[in-house]
């Protein structure tokens, strides 16, 4: 190999970047995106979002980039751009909630026009429908077949209308045409207008969509209606009859606006937990300059700053509490409703609320930094990904709109072989029905919609959940690994128990003014046992023994603590102590001994304790079926303790970072499916290990990093919520896509005809596009229900 080979650097590491697709309106268009992107040279991965109408690519940017990911979408026909590079998140999410309000209503407005020209246009087809012209309406026709829809209408409104309006059945039929033919035009060219655009970029780009199958369905009917209307002599040369579908076509219009208008409100409800967390950000901060406390605006606070909160108001930035202290209310991070204590030296996040006392904060965490961006950011991660389920959905849609069309051209070739009285409009009734009912919106909302509610209500309940395939791995658990320290039990030493050979109180000032001094995690523990006022003690001399204790002169008293071995080896005699002793260590406590001018004064049982809820959390895990298995580094005495505890029957002790790892494989490759949790840095290689790893947000980031499941409260009842939460979500999923694909399988048949032949019913093209806008507003509603699913 040359020098110059030597030296060529290594290629980039893959890059990911989410862009705006417009104009997606189905699973097919997601899919015709979805395989362009792809099929796209330097993409390694890519996922199509038709609920944000995002795509999240993977790429290689030394063999591509944003503007060629940009180009590749837009030759699909959908329109694509580059994100503004100065453009702040926050700003990002609110111009697309402008924009989706605005989409909404102008959705809204078109199809409460279309509805009304629909209802007035029906009225005006009566006329027609009832025979009294050579041109009747689809309603004519269909009535022949037994639409159902039709002869409700005549049956019901026709006798009404011919009484309230009898001057309607004295106008010319044919004045009543060309003004149903210019309403039906109005309908189609402003409200429907972005179907015929979308379907010519689509056809334009070789590809198929629901704006196709409204397309083709309604543009037939009215291209049949308009030479009916202006040459229906064509049609009685050759015997067919001249019916009119105007009505019909300005009710599909309606219908299918009327569930667009639906769906984009379903959408928007989706993404409430995101949004509401994004605004929770101040817009201000109180930072004190100079020795001035000013305002000033959130994205001008600078690290090191030191910031003011009052009572009552929100934390605007991560930081560290250098003076004062409070309650701070954490349950927009914890789900927790009761308020925190803290005091100087205490972390508090932003975007928490200071309920009592003032505090000075000095400014950590500060834009993407921070605890509530990264938590946004994780969400739009989480939303933006696919489940496996998905793949199922994309391959159908895939192959869908094509397969519908064939169907729908089938459909109209066979009817004009029934000798059926009018063939051509029984043939086109049919047709249009079966392309209208066939729209695959259900489809391609199925899984984002559930993933999306499901995120929204983990996040609500302090469990954030990286995406949609986590979903999926972590339904499917059936063994969770719990670590000991930090996660099982609270992570740092308490004193459990005291044994004195003294005055208590002299004893402890004594001891715990030594411990003070040392940085010890047991000597900490002693300290924060004794009151506080230990400090008015004064201390001559000081000196710590690496790993065995320390030796002080305070007050005059020659005070040592430390391991038993230290104190006897000073001459002292324990003996009042040991039995007390053993029998805390046969406990698996760790017990410190102290002695005082040359006596031994006192013992402390110092332990790691339980979570106060872990024991119920495991048994609850157990009733469920689920295995539950404890791993630790700890030694096996200490471990057995803490299991017995906890209620775990299996234990795996004694075990390092890579033990851990192995242990989580042997389960694996017994067919277990397995979710660890922890939280610190010796379990990120177990996290990533198993199929799913659940961190606490107390621990480490890298544990955090390596997890697909953060519990944001030190609370072991997430672990069972976020268990509940997915396999709620799975069956949603396969609901949503159960209903999607069995509409379709029943709701095709029957619209092509199928029931005719043994009921004498034809669907209408009405009908199909109600039934078509109420399947997908039927799946979007199935996945609200997450919303307010209970988690225990």
């Amino acid at each position: 190999m040359s020098a110059v080979q030597a030296r060529r650097p290594a290629s980039p590491p893959a890059l990911k970047i989410t862009l705006p697709v417009d104009g997606m309106t189905c699973a097919a268009c997601q899919a015709t995106v979805q395989r362009a992107l792809t099929r796209a040279p330097g993409v390694t991965n890519a996922a199509v979002n038709l609920m944000t109408n995002e795509a999240t690519v993977h790429y290689d940017p030394a063999s591509t980039d944003p503007a060629r990911l940009v180009s590749a979408i837009n030759d699909t026909g959908y329109v694509s751009r580059l994100p503004a590079a100065d453009s702040p998140g926050a700003a990002d999410d609110e111009a697309r909630e402008q924009a989706q309000a605005r989409d909404y209503a102008v959705l809204l407005t078109k199809s409460v026009v279309s509805v009304v020209l629909g209802a007035l246009a029906m009225i005006a087809s009566m006329p027609l429908m009832s025979g009294g012209h050579p041109s009747t309406s689809l309603g004519a026709g269909a009535a022949h077949t037994g639409d159902p829809f039709i002869a409700w209408a005549m049956r019901v409104l026709d006798p009404p209308i011919r009484r309230m309006l009898p001057w309607l059945y004295a106008i010319d039929p044919g004045i009543l045409l060309f003004a149903l033919l210019a309403s039906t035009t109005f309908v189609m060219a402003w409200a429907g207008r972005h179907f015929y655009v979308g379907a010519w970029k689509s056809l334009r780009h070789g590809s198929a969509n629901m704006n196709t199958l409204i397309a083709i369905g309604t543009g037939a009917a009215f291209a049949y209606s308009v030479a009916a209307t202006v040459a229906p002599e064509l049609f009685a040369t050759s015997g067919a009859r001249s019916d009119v579908y105007y009505e019909a076509v300005i009710i599909i219009i309606a219908l299918v606006l009327l569930g667009n208008a639906m769906e984009a409100r379903a959408k928007r409800n989706t993404t409430r937990a995101l949004r509401q967390l994004a605004r929770l950000q101040p817009s201000t901060a109180r930072v004190r300059r100079d020795d001035q406390d000013i305002d000033i605006p959130i994205a001008h606070v600078r690290s090191g700053d030191l910031v003011i909160v009052r009572p009552g108001e929100r934390i605007p930035v991560d930081g560290v509490i250098m003076a004062g202290g409070g309650a701070v209310d954490e349950s927009m991070l914890t789900g927790e409703s009761i308020p925190v204590e803290k005091t100087a030296g205490d972390r508090v996040i932003g975007a928490t609320i200071n309920t009592a006392g003032s505090l000075e904060i000095e400014a950590t965490g500060l834009g993407a930094s921070s605890m509530l961006a990264r938590i946004v950011t994780l969400m739009k991660e989480a939303q933006g990904s696919q489940a496996p389920i998905q793949r199922l959905a994309d391959r159908i849609s895939a192959i869908f709109v094509p397969a519908v069309v064939t169907i729908a051209v089938a459909t109209f070739a066979l009817w004009m072989l029934v000798p059926a009285e009018p063939a051509v409009t029984s043939a086109l009734t049919a047709a249009v029905a079966v392309l209208i009912i066939a729209c695959p919106c259900a489809m391609g909302l199925a899984v984002p919609t559930a993933v999306m509610v499901a995120s929204g209500r983990g996040a609500s309940a302090g469990v954030l959940i990286k995406g949609g395939e986590p979903l999926e791995r972590l339904a499917d658990v059936d063994t969770v690994v719990f670590d000991k320290t930090g996660t099982l039990t609270e992570g740092r030493p308490i004193v459990v128990d005291t044994l004195f050979a003294g005055d208590r109180e002299t004893i402890l000032r004594l001891v715990a003014t030594a411990e003070r001094l040392s940085e010890h995690p047991l000597a900490k523990a002693i300290a924060a046992h004794a009151p506080a006022e230990t400090g008015r003690y004064a201390i001559d001399n000081f000196r710590a023994l690496a790993g065995r204790g320390v030796l002080a002169t305070i007050d005059g008293h020659h005070v040592i603590v430390g391991t038993q071995t230290l104190v006897r080896e000073s001459g002292i005699d324990t003996s009042a102590l040991d039995a007390t002793a053993a029998t805390w260590t046969s406990q698996a406590r760790t017990v410190v001994f102290a002695a005082i001018d040359g006596k031994a004064a006192a013992a402390f049982a110092i332990a790691d304790t339980l979570r106060a809820n872990s024991a119920t959390v495991v048994q609850s895990l157990k009733r469920r079926g689920l295995r539950v298995v404890m791993l630790s580094g700890d030694r096996q005495a200490t471990a057995n303790v803490i299991a017995r505890q906890a209620g775990v029957d299996e234990v795996i002790a004694e075990v390092l970072p890579d033990g851990k790892v192995e242990a989580i494989k042997s389960l694996q490759q017994g067919g277990h499916r397995v979710a660890m949790v922890g939280d610190g840095l010796n379990d990120a290689p177990a996290l990533a290990q198993a199929d799913i790893g659940i961190a606490m947000a107390s621990g480490t980031d890298i544990a955090a990093e390596a997890a697909s499941v953060t519990l944001m409260r030190s609370d072991l009842a997430g672990v069972e919520h976020a268990i509940v939460l997915a396999q709620k979500t799975m069956r949603t999923m396969q609901q949503n896509l159960f209903w999607a694909l069995v509409y379709n399988v029943v709701g095709i048949p029957i619209a092509a005809g199928a029931l005719y032949p043994a009921f004498g019913i034809l669907l209408s093209p009405i009908l199909a596009s109600a039934a078509m806008a109420f399947s997908s507003v039927s799946v979007v509603s199935n996945s609200l229900r997450l919303r307010g699913a209970s988690l225990s």
